[in-house]
């Protein structure tokens, strides 16, 4: 699956990371869901995700902190980039 494909589909992924289904839940204006999804997930791509999800709603202090956890350096592409950027890495994974 694409990114492309992701952002299109009508309901969430199934049999795929939990990193996945939140950005779908992103892309589709469900941020809480796509919190709730990531908030407890201990990995970078867990993290990875809370950083643009935090960036999202303007809080940049939050998407800072969380773009560390991930070992990501804070991203200065749009969101819709960087949505972009971090779905193309997870499904290729």
């Amino acid at each position: 699956m694409t990114a492309a494909e992701l952002r299109a589909l009508l309901s969430p992924p199934t049999a795929v990371r939990d990193e996945v289904v939140a950005l779908w839940q992103a892309a589709h204006g469900d941020w809480d869901g796509a919190h709730a999804t990531v908030q407890d997930v201990e990995t970078p791509a867990a993290a990875w995700v809370h950083a643009y999800l935090h960036r999202r709603e303007g809080d940049q202090a939050n998407a800072r902190y969380w773009y560390t956890r991930a070992g990501q350096p804070v991203c200065r592409l749009s969101l819709d980039e960087e949505w972009a950027e971090i779905a193309t890495s997870l499904l290729r994974g």
